[in-house]
């Protein structure tokens, strides 16, 4: 399976919409982005689901599932996915219909991305409960079960004791086939690893190439006790790219927020550097098992950006 370039839509989170102040400019300025994007070749545009920047602001932020059916409905080739909606959000029964919708209104390019949440922030601000770890993923578990069962059965019941369905019906269930394809997101290795061996088609994990080939060793393992084909699940890392004449002048051009999404120094691991440089690190990403990037940029709404790297890597 050849590599896949996808690339996350830099919708306001880690303030790529500073100092705008005219909403629809913005908006027009993330759809040039995103033709731009589709134009160029990349895979999958992945859009966030958060309600407040980090740290949170006054800056715009655009919110995932109205964006997310906006993307779709003004391209015509690239997949638009969620990485990820946020379970504790909205009822998974009601996401599972949303995605549903979404699907058809995409004709079929969606992917839904779904993980058990983080951002304290937005728990708080908006007034959801800030459940601990184990209890989201517990949460998190039930919801999957729930989705994956509103894509493929007439009507639904399930007795949990996080969410309750009693004879749920979803038609239309969505254009693709068996069903929509699941993101779970999250390198977990107990649980979420576990949850992607059982019920998911996608995992994305975070690290250098070392820790993301230990993660997908684990998912095997996962895989091999669920009597799961490894092979089944498509498998991408979150990445940040930087292109520049040397490896030292790349690495001064991460931006400021990298620490706030990546653990340690990207520069050191990410797809930061010369080209030589950032071919040597696919291929090191290649051999740990990664199909897909999920990549950012800096000056994240400079299409000139998504050029360089499509004319170099994706060809």
């Amino acid at each position: 399976m050849a590599i896949k370039y996808s690339v996350g839509l830099p919708q306001g989170f880690v303030w790529e919409l500073v100092g705008r102040r005219d909403p629809a400019e913005a908006l027009d300025a993330l759809l040039r982005w995103t033709k731009a994007a589709e134009e160029y070749g990349y895979d999958t545009i992945w859009v966030a689901d958060h309600m407040m920047t980090v740290p949170p602001s006054q800056e715009m932020l655009f919110e995932c599932w109205t964006t997310t059916v906006a993307l779709l409905r003004e391209t015509e080739r690239i997949r638009i996915g969620q990485l990820a909606t946020c379970n504790n959000y909205h009822n998974p029964a009601l996401q599972a219909k949303m995605a549903s919708t979404a699907d058809v209104l995409g004709g079929g390019r969606f992917t839904f991305g779904i993980g058990a949440g983080w951002y304290e922030a937005d728990y708080h601000g908006y007034g959801f409960e800030f459940p601990a770890a184990g209890e989201r993923l517990r949460q998190l578990e039930e919801a999957v079960q729930i989705i994956r069962r509103m894509w493929t059965e007439d009507e639904v019941t399930f007795e949990g004791k996080h969410y309750t369905v009693r004879g749920a019906v979803n038609q239309p269930k969505g254009i693709q086939q068996p069903h929509i394809p699941m993101m779970i997101a999250g390198g977990g290795e107990k649980v979420t690893l576990k949850l992607v061996a059982q019920y998911g088609d996608y995992c994305n994990v975070i690290g250098d190439a070392a820790e993301v080939g230990r993660k997908f060793g684990i998912l095997r393992q996962h895989c091999e006790d669920a009597g799961r084909d490894y092979d089944s699940i498509r498998r991408s890392v979150l990445m940040h790219s930087v292109i520049d004449e040397t490896d030292e002048k790349a690495a001064a051009r991460v931006p400021q927020w990298a620490p706030a999404v990546f653990p340690g120094d990207i520069s050191t691991y990410g797809l930061v550097g010369t080209v030589d440089t950032i071919r040597e690190r696919i291929a090191g990403y290649e051999e740990a098992g990664v199909q897909e990037f999920v990549i950012s940029f800096p000056d994240t709404l400079q299409t000139d950006l998504l050029r360089q790297f499509a004319e170099e890597f994706i060809g």
